[in-house]
């Protein structure tokens, strides 16, 4: 299996992980920001408050983007396997 090609599919390998994952995280990390800021301000400290949000927030988002994001993995694996003849030398 010559170099390039290892190469070739780690890298989409870790892009389509990339952006599998960046749409979750963003909707997480921005949710977190918000909940922290209503928490400054209104100097409430529970832990609860912080973790149900994000989990709500990311669980719908999850459910929404689900069709894309299967798409997105079959796309990869069907590269993959359409590739398989290309690995063995």
């Amino acid at each position: 299996m010559p170099l390039g090609l290892v190469l070739d599919l780690a890298r989409n390998a870790m892009t389509t992980a990339i952006m599998l994952a960046a749409p979750l995280l963003g909707v997480a990390m921005l949710v977190g920001l918000v909940v922290s800021l209503l928490q400054a301000v209104t100097s409430i400290q529970e832990q609860t408050l912080s973790f149900v949000p994000k989990l709500f927030a990311v669980a719908v988002t999850f459910i929404l983007l689900l069709s894309w994001m299967l798409q997105t993995m079959m796309r990869f694996a069907r590269e993959v396997l359409l590739g398989i003849p290309g690995f063995v030398d």
